[in-house]
């Protein structure tokens, strides 16, 4: 758990510095993209977890 704050740290700190710097230019950097991708990834992950949780509780049921 140790890594993944750590990992959290270094990308909100390199998200914040992306967006200072994109503030001046009004581009969108690799990071920022990367970060957006990943963050996609995860929600998606999350839901297909959910979904199969659900689904799967809905099946055991015992309706007869």
């Amino acid at each position: 758990m140790n890594q993944f704050r750590q990992m959290w740290e270094y990308y909100s700190i390199r998200l914040a510095a992306s967006r200072e710097n994109d503030r001046d230019r009004g581009e969108v950097s690799a990071t920022t993209v990367v970060l957006a991708a990943a963050l996609i990834a995860l929600a998606i992950s999350v839901g297909v977890i959910v979904t199969n949780k659900v689904t799967s509780k809905a099946n055991d049921l015992d309706l007869g």
